[in-house]
């Protein structure tokens, strides 16, 4: 053994080279030991791959710290403990799916194995499906619990692991809370079940795809109007991912006759290599620039592309110059939006009981436009499953219409309790065919919201700072606008600030300060500040829970008289974000 290792981590590497690990496993730690690679052990045993509220995610390869067989099973010993105390009387299921990533089927059937091994039915995705699926999967197989290994937009040497509860969501509290003690309390490899019950694993397919396309094509609005731009073009691609599985069937359904596949991109056999983009997020221009220029090649009117798990998607379209643009999360979830609190209301489904939801960094557009039409709409943390666990409080008092979120996860229809890219490329579809049947792009139709609501635009300002100095410093940022918090921002008087820390809300007009609810409607303690000025500017500070990173959302507004303008007001409230960034000092 390297003698610079830290004591910690020795032991780790010794408990592994002597604990109950396959013979490749130790094989492997030996040549990082023979190599005097210290970096690596290091890295890899340093501490447990955490299991957090979300689940897991890491690198792939052996280690404590990696994702493995070992630290899978870990996982799902533990939450197979959980659900056996939580229900402890009747029969038990859980769905599982996976990705196209590295190891996403061996994983998946290690997964399948352990709970059956603790007398629980599995329900095993035959192939690799899109995360919404499972999602739909679990409320209509009746399931306790779900997982879908996938590390959703990652790098390709990352993989992960989300579990889910039996309404289909993510898990919430005080489940997740549980379920981190379950698997906390694993001591040994030894107390993994690691030999399943085939008895008990039952492979599902096309019969789930069939119901939840039916689902799907269930929420279509425009029938008539897509049938009369059956030709519109669109260009679509997977990115690699499991979006190839459904999408272009779905939309071949809905009866759109020119779809192109990008076809490099729609090869989603489980190798995990993304050998196309540098990363596979539909929020990247680069990754989405293979589906642009086939777009500009055929003269397209939308292009839709999927990530890896196919939750979130993201879009471009004809802007009003005649070139393609990529709409951002905000963008896209106002269009959406729009388009169904419209349709909604043109059927006469608008009673005062229909609520939107969205997070509370999405766009303020989204509040303006429901409160336009009288519905309400609820803001949560960051994190689709908030969205989830309002849906589920207001269910069969108050109807679901749509929802997302600022980093493209939407959701139309309450099924499905997560973000689900596959219902809404159907939909953005449908609204592009809606509005070219008026005579319209859907960017057409994005200028006439802002010339109707404001023209709302929003910044990312994302910092990274590693190691535990570089954590020590974004403690530090948040304190100090927690103590100092700005008078004015870009010459606006700051007038609330809600601290999402301490669940209050403090008016600077008249120093009151009340209590922001927690424990229901999507809200608990987060370390979040949100500052609002005079003239309708946010501003908030979000450190990031999955990486190194402090987050400031800038969200502007102004008002947009005609089309002619768009250019000019787009380009002011742009560099207005750029000022407000210099003048806080967000470097």
């Amino acid at each position: 053994m390297t003698a610079k290792l830290e004591p910690g981590v020795m032991a780790k590497v010794n408990s592994w080279l002597n604990g109950d690990y396959d013979i490749d496993t130790k094989q492997a730690i030996q040549q990082l030991i023979d190599q005097a690679n210290d970096t690596e052990l290091t890295d890899a045993f340093y501490k447990d791959l955490e299991f957090g509220t979300g689940g897991l995610r890491g690198l792939i390869g052996i280690g404590s710290n990696r994702m493995n067989r070992y630290t899978v099973g870990a996982a799902t010993q533990g939450l197979a403990n959980y659900i056996n105390k939580a229900f402890p009387s009747g029969a038990k299921s859980v769905a599982v799916a996976y990705d196209s990533r590295i190891k996403s089927d061996e994983f998946a059937k290690i997964i399948a194995d352990i709970f059956s091994a603790n007398g629980i039915d599995v329900y095993l995705f035959e192939a690799l499906r899109p995360t919404p699926e499972l999602s739909f999967a679990i409320r209509e197989l009746g399931c306790k619990s779900g997982v879908v290994v996938t590390a959703s937009h990652n790098p390709k040497e990352y993989n992960g692991y989300k579990a889910y509860w039996d309404d289909g969501s993510q898990v919430v509290a005080p489940h997740d809370a549980n379920i981190i003690d379950e698997v906390n309390a694993i001591q040994t490899i030894d107390e993994v079940k690691f030999d399943g019950n085939p008895a008990r694993i039952t492979k599902i397919g096309a019969d789930i795809d069939e119901k939840y396309l039916n689902h799907i094509l269930s929420l279509s609005i425009s029938k008539d109007a897509i049938a009369r731009q059956k030709d519109l073009k669109i260009v679509y691609t997977p990115l690699h991912g499991t979006g190839v599985t459904l999408v272009p069937s779905l939309l071949a359904k809905m009866g759109f006759e020119a779809v192109t596949v990008i076809e490099e991109q729609a090869e989603a056999s489980g190798n995990g290599q993304f050998p196309t983009v540098v990363y596979p997020n539909p929020e990247e221009t680069e990754a989405m620039s293979k589906a642009v220029e086939k777009a500009k090649e055929i003269d397209a009117d939308l292009v839709m592309g999927t990530d890896p798990d196919a939750d979130r998607v993201g879009v471009a379209v004809k802007n009003h110059h005649g070139e393609i643009q990529l709409l951002n999360g905000n963008q896209t979830a106002s269009v959406l939006i729009y388009y169904l609190l419209n349709a909604w209301k043109d059927a006469g489904k608008l009673t005062g009981t229909q609520f939107v939801c969205k997070t509370i960094v999405t766009t303020d557009l989204i509040d303006k436009m429901a409160a336009a039409y009288d519905v309400k709409c609820y803001n949560t943390l960051t994190g689709f499953k908030y969205i989830a666990q309002v849906i589920r409080e207001k269910e069969g008092v108050e109807q679901f219409i749509g929802g997302g979120e600022e980093s493209y996860g939407y959701l139309i229809g309450d099924a499905v309790r997560d973000k689900d890219a596959i219902a809404s490329c159907a939909m953005v579809a449908e609204l592009t065919a809606y509005a070219k049947d008026k005579g319209l792009s859907l960017f057409d139709m994005l200028m006439e919201i802002y010339k109707q609501f404001g023209f709302y635009y929003e910044g990312l300002i994302s910092l990274t700072k590693k190691g535990k100095a570089g954590a020590d410093e974004i403690q530090q940022m948040m304190a100090d606008f927690r103590a100092n918090p700005p008078k004015t921002i870009a010459g606006s008087p700051v007038v609330r600030m809600d601290d999402y820390k301490a669940l209050t809300s403090t008016d600077f007009n008249t120093n009151a300060t009340v209590s922001i609810p927690s424990g229901e409607m999507g809200i608990e303690p987060s370390n979040v500040l949100q500052f609002f000025t005079e003239d309708g500017t946010k501003f908030t500070c979000r450190p990031s829970g999955t990486e190194p990173k402090i987050k400031f959302y800038i969200g502007v507004t102004a008002a947009l008289e005609k089309n002619e303008d768009f250019d000019q007001v787009y380009a002011d409230l742009k560099e207005k974000v750029k000022a407000i960034g210099e003048e806080l000092g967000l470097k």
